[in-house]
C-alpha cells in the first residue's frame, strides 16, 4: 500500500473515486425526473414504470458483491471501466424503449448494473486500500459526498435539458456526460493482494463471506441498511411525484432532488469526520431516528415549496450519511482485504430495500392516489432501524481518539 500512496497523491485518489460516484449516482438519481415523460410516452402507468426503476434498485445491489469479488481479485480499474460504459449505454437507449420489459432492460439491467459495478462497494474498497487508516474515515465521507454532489449538479442540468431539448435528447446527453468518469479507472487500481497484511494469512472470498454471515453484528448492520435502501430509493424515485402531488410546478421537484444532494454532501462529510470520534453504531441509530422525526413532521406540515425544500434538506443530511459508518464497521469487523465483497453484500440488502421502496411507492400511489401509506411505513422502518443498531458489538474508541 505504501508504494501506491507514493505513486498517487491522496487528493487524486479521492478526486477519482468521488468524481466517478458523482457522475454515476448523479445520472441515476435524476431518473425520477423522467417518470412523467416516460409515462406519457409509453402509456404504461406509473406502477409499471416504477417496476423498471425498482428492478434497477435491486440489480444495482445484486451486482455489487460480484463486482466487489472481481475487483478484489483483478483490481478495481477494469471493473470501473466496464461499469461506466454500461451506465452510458443503458441511459442512452432508454428513450427507445416502449414496453415494461424494454425499460427493465435499459434502466434496470444495463444502467443500474453498470452503476453497481462502478458503485460504493468497489469505490470504497479501492479508496481504503490506497489510503492509510487514519485518513479512511474522512475519505469515505468525501467519496460518499461525491455521489451527493453529482445529484445536486445533475438534477438542475437534467431539468433544464428536459425543457430545452426534450426528455429523450436530455437522457442521451446525460449518457454522454457519465463517460467523463472513464479516466478515473487508471487511478483506482489495486486488489486484495496489495491490501494483505504481511505475515497474516490471506482469507479466500468464500471463507470471508461465510465468516461474515455467521457474525450477528454484520447481520444486524445489513438489516439496518435494508431500511436505508427503502428510504433512499423511495425518495430518489418518487420525490418529484410527491412534489407534483402537492400541486407544485415541476421545477420544485428538480430543486428538491438538488437540495437532497446538496445537503447530503454536508451529511456525508460530517459523518466521515464523526466516525473517528464516536461509535459508528450510535451514529447510525441517530441518523435513522432523525429520518423518522423528519417524515412525521413533513406529513403534518403545509405542502409549500419552501417546506418541501426544508424537508429535502433535512433528509439530505441523513440521506447517504449511513454509508461511511457502515463501510467503516465492515472494515473494522473484517479488515480491507475482502472489503469490496463484504460491503457489496451489505449493499445488496440496501438495494432489496430499495426495490421495495421504489416499487411500492408507485403501486401505493396507483391504488390510493397518494403516498401517505408509504410515509407511514417509512416512519416505522426508521424507528426499527434506529433500535436494531444498538446491539451491534463495537469496541469503544480509545480515549486518545475521542480527544482528537
Amino acid at each position: 500500500m505504501s508504494e501506491q500512496i507514493k505513486k498517487y497523491a491522496v487528493w487524486l485518489v479521492l478526486l477519482a473515486a468521488a468524481g466517478t460516484f458523482a457522475l454515476t449516482m448523479g445520472v441515476r438519481q435524476t431518473m425520477g425526473l423522467f417518470m412523467g415523460s416516460l409515462n406519457t410516452s409509453t402509456g404504461l402507468g406509473v406502477g409499471q414504470i416504477s417496476l423498471a426503476f425498482a428492478f434497477g434498485q435491486l440489480w444495482w445491489g445484486l451486482t455489487q458483491p460480484f463486482a466487489g469479488a472481481f475487483a478484489d481479485r483483478v483490481g478495481a480499474g477494469r471493473v470501473l471501466l466496464l461499469g461506466v460504459a454500461l451506465v452510458a449505454l443503458g441511459t442512452f437507449i432508454t428513450p427507445f424503449m416502449t414496453t415494461t420489459a424494454g425499460l427493465i432492460f435499459a434502466i434496470g439491467v444495463l444502467a443500474a448494473g453498470g452503476a453497481g459495478m462502478a458503485g460504493p462497494a468497489v469505490l470504497m474498497a479501492a479508496t481504503t486500500r490506497l489510503l492509510p487508516p487514519e485518513k479512511r474515515g474522512v475519505a469515505t465521507g468525501i467519496v460518499n459526498a461525491g455521489g451527493s454532489f453529482g445529484q445536486f449538479l445533475m438534477a438542475p442540468i437534467a431539468g433544464a435539458l428536459i425543457l430545452g431539448v426534450g426528455w429523450g435528447n436530455a437522457m442521451q446527453v446525460m449518457a454522454a456526460i457519465v463517460l467523463l468518469a472513464l479516466p478515473a479507472a487508471f487511478f483506482l487500481k489495486g486488489n486484495n493482494v496489495q491490501a494483505a497484511v504481511p505475515g497474516v494469512k490471506s482469507v479466500s472470498t468464500g471463507e470471508a463471506v461465510r465468516t461474515a454471515l455467521r457474525t450477528p453484528s454484520f447481520l444486524l448492520l445489513a438489516t439496518g441498511f435494508f431500511v436505508c435502501g427503502f428510504h433512499v430509493a423511495f425518495l430518489a424515485t418518487h420525490l418529484p411525484g410527491v412534489v407534483a402531488a402537492c400541486g407544485l410546478p415541476v421545477q420544485w421537484g428538480a430543486w428538491a432532488l438538488a437540495t437532497l444532494g446538496l445537503f447530503n454532501i454536508v451529511g456525508s462529510i460530517a459523518m466521515g469526520w464523526a466516525v473517528g470520534r464516536w461509535r459508528m453504531k450510535s451514529l447510525l441509530s441517530l441518523v435513522y431516528a432523525v429520518r423518522a422525526v423528519a417524515v412525521l413532521v413533513f406529513l403534518f406540515a403545509p405542502k409549500t415549496g419552501p417546506v418541501v425544500l426544508v424537508f429535502a434538506a433535512v433528509m439530505g443530511v441523513s440521506f447517504l450519511s449511513t454509508v461511511p459508518p457502515t463501510a467503516g464497521l465492515v472494515a473494522k469487523f473484517f479488515g480491507t482485504a475482502n472489503m469490496a465483497t463484504l460491503f457489496g453484500l451489505v449493499m445488496l440488502t440496501h438495494q432489496v430495500g430499495g426495490f421495495l421502496g421504489a416499487y411500492l411507492g408507485g403501486k401505493v400511489f396507483d391504488a390510493t392516489g397518494s403516498y401517505d401509506w408509504i410515509w407511514y411505513a417509512d416512519i416505522l422502518l426508521a424507528i426499527a432501524a434506529a433500535l436494531i443498531h444498538l446491539p451491534i458489538k463495537e469496541a469503544k474508541l480509545p480515549a486518545r481518539a475521542v480527544a482528537a
